[in-house]
């Protein structure tokens, strides 16, 4: 079992704070733009999604303070709990009535006023354990039964389910949040590095038994080629970009969210960022990036428990590794998948599990 909890001896890191203040208003700010005109078109209200964003984002604020004043000790001591309710939840996403498809994938659960994505549940879940695991066994993390295996398996069966919504981005970004903190836990490289190859080798199959999977996967390496299909999210997503220059064409301006982009307010919500805020609008939120990075690592090194430092660094890395992943799909950088971007895209679930996470580094942040 992990250690004693160290004693508050600190405020919280305003440093942190402020960051995912900022950011979130932001996000609000964006979400006004670019959802106005399909709002009023399809809801006969221009701020339906804005008032419902800032309904999860007082939800949020919530949420965060809860994660600040929580007992740490609790959530860890109910690890296996947390891991079993995620698995429920993604098992009733793809096998129960109550599972919502779009866009070709169930990958929410309907709750009649608003849809739950249990996804962002599992991450936490999954931190939780793995952080959990590797603080307590290190003194055999080096061997494969035991410093290998029970991690693997459970993150494979989490993959597992959501390659059945199918959700393959999902599986990814647990597959990546495994083998960061296997890294930092201290697995022995020989069988990560097999594992990665092993991952990737089912990655490809699985892309190339599906054609539109296929398209849609390598689409971004040429995606003018097939700019009116497969290509056609991330065409306008550079057109967007490219239309913003340095000081963008001003806020509200954008016409790329006139049904031109898809997820406009959502996964492709920083294409308008840039295309209305431009190149200082982008840099703006690299920067509350990197002051978050950096508070991350801050805070996780200062702590005395080394289940600690693994479960900070776990609930950083659900935010920045998620922002990364936005950013290289909106840039073209990786093909395109519905990952949105922590406290600025549409949606209550990953809103809400962000602010959970940046509460919970706050918490660790009073005890260095």
């Amino acid at each position: 079992m992990p250690g004693k909890k160290s004693a508050i001896t600190q405020s919280p890191d305003l440093w942190l704070f402020f960051s995912v203040v900022i950011l979130c208003g932001l996000g609000l700010m964006m979400i006004l733009s670019t959802s106005a005109v399909m709002a009023e078109r399809f809801y006969a209200d221009k701020y339906f999604f804005f008032k419902r964003q800032l309904l999860f984002c007082v939800l949020g604020l919530a949420v965060m303070y809860a994660g600040y004043r929580m007992n740490r000790e609790l959530l860890y001591q109910l690890r296996y709990l947390w891991i079993a309710v995620a698995l429920l939840l993604l098992a009733l996403t793809v096998f129960s009535p109550w599972g919502h498809t779009a866009g070709g994938a169930t990958r929410w659960i309907d709750l009649g006023m608003f849809n739950v994505q249990p996804l962002e549940l599992a991450k936490v879940a999954l931190v939780i354990y793995l952080a959990c695991f590797f603080a307590g066994k290190q003194e055999q993390i080096k061997t494969f039964s035991v410093g290998f295996l029970p991690p693997t398996l459970i993150t494979g069966i989490f993959c597992a389910l959501l390659l059945l919504q199918p959700d393959f981005g999902g599986a990814v970004y647990m597959a990546g949040l495994l083998f960061l903190l296997s890294l930092v836990g201290g697995t022995r490289m020989i069988y990560l590095l097999s594992s990665s190859v092993l991952a990737l080798i089912t990655a490809v199959i699985l892309v190339m038994q599906s054609p539109y999977r296929f398209r849609r996967w390598f689409s971004f390496l040429d995606p003018f080629k097939d700019a009116q299909d497969s290509g056609y999210q991330l065409v306008q997503s550079l057109y967007a970009f490219g239309s913003g220059g340095l000081w963008g064409m001003g806020l509200g301006e954008g016409r790329q969210k006139l049904f031109f982009l898809p997820e406009a307010h959502n996964d492709f919500i920083m294409a308008v960022v840039g295309e209305e805020l431009g190149f200082i609008g982008i840099s703006v939120v690299f920067i509350l990036l990197g002051i978050m990075l950096w508070r991350i690592l801050v805070i996780c090194l200062a702590q005395e428990e080394l289940v600690d430092r693994f479960a900070g660094l776990a609930m950083g890395m659900i935010i920045i590794l998620g922002a990364l992943f936005n950013l290289a799909v909106v840039l073209g950088v990786i093909p395109p998948k519905g990952l949105p971007m922590p406290f600025i895209s549409y949606g209550g679930s990953s809103l809400l599990i962000s602010f959970f996470c940046a509460g919970f580094l706050l918490n660790l942040s009073r005890s260095r």
